[in-house]
């Protein structure tokens, strides 16, 4: 059994029991939250599609932690300019972990 959630901006496919990093959501360690915008779920058998959203299924997660991702690091360089630039980010996550899907 598998569910495709939106979080944010971003598609997850979960099932009972994943962990998934989505970006920064403004929840407490610990707290329990309900996933509504389900794309997609699937039993084994049958396969629900929503029209953007399912109603009747709802994904409920508990959030294990905030993080932050490895810093990802860009680097510009014009030649003969003496012109060199490094521009580094890292990414705010919260790391979710699904606990059941209900229908």
């Amino acid at each position: 059994m598998f569910a495709v959630v939106q979080v944010g901006n971003s598609q997850f496919k979960v099932s009972e029991g994943d962990c998934i990093q989505a970006n920064r959501l403004d929840f407490e360690k610990g707290q329990s939250i309900v996933l509504d915008k389900v794309l997609l779920y699937s039993d084994g058998k049958d396969v629900k599609l929503g029209r953007p959203y399912l109603k009747d299924v709802q994904v409920q997660a508990e959030i294990v932690g905030q993080t932050r991702a490895p810093k990802v690091v860009a680097f510009k360089y014009r030649k003969r300019k003496d012109s060199a630039r490094t521009h580094g980010h890292r990414q705010d996550l919260t790391t979710v972990k699904i606990a059941k899907i209900s229908v």
